[in-house]
């Protein structure tokens, strides 16, 4: 595989995103990556070229914090509590690394997915709500909340959401919420609830941030990226 930084522009602001391509010149399923909430990062870049070499994906980690770096710490909360404010601007800054990715020759447009991590799994179920045309939204350890519900139909994507039993910021009540958005928009929606797995568990890093209720957990990792190819083989 190969991969490269593209840069693109939202309302005048310059984004970096990473694109990773499979080898070969042929046409294969796109999919979406969308970053945890610090910001484009390791990880984010990580899955992307994963989904590359390991599936054969053309695979696009956007940026929605702007130059391709994350925010400093301390102003991580307030950005995400500005995007979790406005589904609007969440689902643009979205779309815009959708549209990076869908202009990418070999994407097959009818073969396209969005995942995403922490506040980028938001961002993913968001597009999905806002019935964008993908066939596939994954969120891992994602925010479910939102002050858009998703109207009736709305969802054309099948959505799965891995969540660990232990991560307070995904409470049971935010789960049951999301579960009755869902069946009224009448989507074809799963969650997988995964014990001992608290916040960030796909990252490996996140023991660092020495936060409770913020760690890394391999089986989890490993179990819910199963289950996101298990959909993927399902769907494309």
């Amino acid at each position: 595989m190969t991969s490269d930084e593209v840069e693109y522009t939202i309302d005048g602001r310059r984004y970096v995103g990473h694109l990773a391509l499979p080898d070969g010149d042929d046409v294969r399923p796109g999919v979406l990556v969308c970053h945890e909430g610090p910001g484009l990062d390791a990880h984010a870049r990580g899955r992307a070229d994963r989904l590359a070499s390991d599936l054969g994906f053309v695979a696009f980690a956007l940026d929605y914090h702007g130059d391709g770096t994350p925010l400093p710490m301390s102003e991580v909360m307030p950005k995400l509590g500005e995007l979790m404010g406005s589904p609007e601007r969440t689902r643009q800054l979205g779309r815009a690394g959708l549209d990076v990715l869908l202009a990418n020759p070999r994407v097959d447009h009818g073969k396209v997915a969005a995942i995403g991590f922490c506040f980028g799994g938001t961002m993913s179920l968001e597009l999905a709500r806002g019935g964008a045309d993908l066939a596939a939204v994954v969120g891992f350890h994602s925010g479910l909340g939102t002050v858009s519900p998703a109207a009736p139909g709305a969802v054309k994507a099948k959505i799965l959401v891995c969540i660990g039993v232990d991560d307070p910021i995904i409470p049971p009540e935010q789960r049951l919420a999301f579960e009755q958005e869902m069946n009224a928009a009448d989507a074809d929606w799963r969650m997988n609830l995964y014990s001992h797995a608290a916040h960030s568990f796909t990252n490996p890093a996140a023991d660092s941030v020495g936060m409770p209720g913020i760690k890394y957990h391999a089986p989890t990792d490993a179990r819910s990226w199963r289950a996101m190819v298990d959909l993927f083989e399902e769907t494309f």
